[in-house]
């Protein structure tokens, strides 16, 4: 049984909160309810929260860009292996026993070699094959002995049919002389003369029926002229209808067959399943090791991923695949946004200015003692939201909830606040697409669909480098995400301000009406001051422009 797992994830282009809220609402919930609370993130970490999580002694979160049902998640049924010298016989009889349909051929390294079915071995039954099919297959002598149930006397168990036919031995001897060739497999009984005459002819397998045993001569002159000697407990007939069962199975096997990997999609699975004949599937890793069978009853038996969606609630923002999994919780210090679930969830967003001043209260209500790493990353997220307290999204909640955690972790906030900001101000080394995508954010307003990214740093001059380096982003950007605009805001820490960068005419219009007097133009760019805050000052007046 696969224990539950509920992955806690932040928006894409996650900032410092979306990282660390995560991390620690999944610690908080695992210590509440026992379940296995798994944080993740939807994208790659910017400087500043990369500072953080080394400092607080923390590992990066995995990385998932898709919630969409994987094989992994999903109760695989074992499997059941053979080797591929195994008889067709004994494959048989491990699918009766098992009550399995589909049985595995491996290596001794466990990697996959092919499939077989039931349905394949009765085909084998029904076939008409030439009387040297157990040669020309190189047919193992011990699968004969498995197959008759019989015992060898002479020869090497470990030996191979390497040449020669089937023939069973029911003329006199005289005419025997006229068919059996050298290396040919006797059918026989308990005839001295027969087998005699077979072993004289150069034999290579007698095949004696009736437990017969042979006497000292005929023993002695088999070993003289190296042919081995089979004694089953069957009669002739019964011999001869089951010796072709004792052929390998690496004959009759699928080679070429479909299998799947952990990290494949359901919905490509089924795609494939309906096109293949097969019931199950095998699963293996990428050395191609089996580690499972897929089945069509394990589809029906499937659960979808559960996640905790954390400083986000609107699906532009999250990540791909949410409408394939099954949301539990969502905490949140945004607008409501358009995230639809089947079933009710937990849902708590209050008007704060970030996501982490709510996962510290959950840990006060709840009564769960921090420890300093997870107060260390809370904290460096509310600094980091607030631009620590300056900015107009600061709540008196926040600055609380900062001030406490600061005394756990056992750092000093403005000094701490500041080593945070220096090490997200360090731009130059980026490329221009990572600077693009490092905040960057999807909105509607009404029939307006419109992105919004944004830098904040303490460096002036490298903002001022890099609104010259972004500006040919936006056109790209425009046209990839199907977006109307695009805004992007350079915001400088320290005099509380922001540069705009707008991607076309139209949202430069946009942007003067929105923030009037307050505006300063600069070609295709406007300067606001006193704005800092993309979810308080700059969304709601771009938003109130568009929809009049």
């Amino acid at each position: 049984m696969k224990k539950a797992k509920i992955y806690v994830i932040g928006h894409k282009h996650p900032d410092t909160d979306s990282i660390c809220s995560a991390i620690a609402y999944a610690y908080l919930r695992k210590k509440v309810t026992g379940v296995n609370y798994v944080p993740v993130r939807a994208g790659e970490i910017n400087s500043e929260t990369a500072f953080v999580l080394e400092r607080f002694h923390t590992e990066v979160p995995m990385y998932m860009d898709d919630v969409r049902t994987q094989v992994r998640d999903v109760q695989i049924s074992p499997y059941h292996s053979g080797h591929p010298d195994m008889s067709i016989r004994e494959a048989w009889q491990h699918l009766q026993k098992e009550k399995i349909s589909t049985l595995t051929i491996v290596d001794d390294n466990k990697k996959l070699l092919g499939l077989i079915t039931k349905g394949d071995i009765a085909k084998t039954y029904m076939g008409v094959y030439d009387s040297r099919v157990l040669s020309q297959n190189r047919t193992p002598y011990k699968n004969i002995v498995d197959t008759l149930d019989g015992e060898i006397l002479v020869g090497d168990p470990d030996g191979v049919v390497e040449k020669g036919k089937i023939l069973i031995a029911a003329a006199n001897p005289d005419l025997m002389e006229e068919y059996i060739e050298d290396g040919d497999m006797v059918m026989l009984g308990d005839r001295y003369e027969s087998q005699l005459c077979a072993i004289e002819m150069n034999a290579g397998c007698l095949i004696i029926s009736m437990n017969t045993q042979p006497n000292d001569t005929i023993l002695k002159l088999a070993k003289e002229h190296n042919c081995t000697i089979i004694r089953t407990p069957y009669d002739t007939f019964i011999a001869a209808r089951l010796i072709n069962q004792s052929m390998a199975i690496s004959h009759f096997m699928v080679e070429n067959m479909k299998t799947f990997k952990r990290e494949d999609f359901i919905e490509d699975v089924k795609d494939v399943m309906a096109k293949n004949r097969h019931r199950a599937f095998p699963v293996v890793d990428n050395q191609g090791k089996v580690l499972g069978m897929f089945t069509r009853h394990d589809l029906i038996d499937m659960d979808k991923k559960k996640v905790a969606l954390v400083d986000h609630n609107e699906s532009g923002q999250a990540v791909d695949g949410l409408f394939d999994c099954e949301i539990m919780e969502i905490v949140d210090h945004h607008k409501l946004g358009y995230v639809q679930s089947i079933k009710p969830v937990y849902f708590r967003c209050q008007p704060v200015g970030c996501t982490s001043t709510i996962v510290y209260q959950m840990y006060k209500e709840n009564k769960v003692e921090i420890p300093p790493d997870m107060a260390g990353l809370m904290c460096s997220a509310i600094l980091s939201d607030t631009l620590m307290y300056r900015s107009p999204t600061c709540t008196p909640l926040d600055k609380l909830a900062a001030e406490a955690l600061a005394k756990i972790a056992g750092v000093e906030v403005e000094d701490y606040a500041m080593q945070m900001f220096e090490a997200g101000s360090d731009l130059k080394s980026k490329s221009d697409t990572d600077l693009f995508y490092q905040d960057f954010k999807k909105f509607s307003a009404g029939d307006t669909q419109f992105g919004v990214g944004q830098i904040t740093s303490l460096d002036a001059r490298a903002l001022k480098t890099i609104r010259e380096r972004l500006k040919n982003m936006l056109d790209k950007a425009k046209e990839e995400h199907g977006l109307d605009m695009i805004f992007f805001m350079l915001t400088n820490i320290l005099d509380e301000s922001s540069w705009v960068l707008c991607s076309d005419v139209e949202a430069f219009e946009v942007a003067c009406k929105s923030f009037g007097s307050n505006v300063t133009k600069d070609g295709d760019s406007v300067f606001v001051d006193h704005m800092v805050s993309r979810k308080k000052q700059f969304i709601p007046k771009m938003v109130g422009t568009l929809q009049e």
